[in-house]
């Protein structure tokens, strides 16, 4: 019998923020996600303001010996940070560890479960759904591939139902969360919810928040909600089943 392959890490890549809320909706994702895959070494670094950094994480492991992980940015589109920052931390990790970067986590079907979790949680229900307009609140990019996400989630969540959905951004990018609340109002919804399509509290989650003052509804952050956990398994098994190919397992 071969002994069987040992997984590889999981090394969850977040952004970092000065609010200390963000690190710990971090964390609690992550316990999140070891409690649907018990046995699966999920570790937990940051880009920045937070420790440990992932650059101290991934010498971390190397020194223990682990020579597999698979390295999963904590983002929901495919930007500056997970085409440009995150594959530099990991040209500098050391040689003797073999990593796999993942997909963000968006776009998913799931993440769009998540968003209408959140909103239900914060008082919605299904029946509201025809007369409520949302404001589809994302953080941000210059990037215009990643503006093209956010537009095609807005059209898609549209079809589930709602009255409208419209995109918006809290930086780089217009309109801004209030400016959509206002036309969603203009366009005649009876209601109009702020979703944040972000993971976890910050700098840019709480523009969003003052940008939803003349809402009706506000939505949580995604946070460690179980959907995010079971997108962060399903990238994390994307990546490492061609890992574990490689090494003939």
């Amino acid at each position: 019998m071969h002994p069987k392959p040992v997984r590889p890490v999981l090394v969850v890549i977040a952004h970092g923020s000065r609010d200390p809320q963000h690190a710990a909706t971090v964390h609690a994702l992550v316990r999140r996600v070891r409690s649907l895959r018990p046995g699966l070494r999920v570790e937990t670094g940051f880009l920045d303001f937070n420790v440990p950094s992932v650059q101290g994480v991934l010498e971390s492991l190397a020194d223990e010996g682990v020579r597999d992980a698979v390295a999963l940015p904590l983002l929901l589109t495919r930007a500056f940070h997970a085409k440009a920052d995150i594959p530099a931390v990991l040209r500098e990790a050391p040689p003797r560890l073999r990593i796999r970067q993942a997909e963000v986590l968006g776009p998913s079907p799931l993440l769009l479960d998540a968003l209408e979790r959140r909103l239900y949680e914060a008082g919605l229900s299904p029946a509201d759904k025809s007369s409520t307009g949302v404001v589809l609140a994302s953080a941000g990019s210059t990037d215009p591939e990643a503006i093209a996400v956010i537009a095609d989630i807005a059209r898609e969540w549209r079809h589930t139902g709602w009255c409208a959905v419209r995109p918006a951004f809290a930086s780089a990018s217009l309109p801004r969360t209030e400016d959509a609340v206002r036309e969603l109002r203009a366009a005649g919804c009876a209601r109009v919810a702020v979703a944040p399509y972000v993971l976890a509290p910050g700098f840019l989650p709480d523009r969003i928040a003052r940008g939803a003052a003349e809402a009706d509804v506000l939505a949580d952050v995604l946070g460690s909600a179980p959907e995010v956990a079971d997108v962060v398994l399903e990238r994390y098994d994307e990546a490492r089943l061609p890992l574990l190919t490689a090494l003939g397992a």
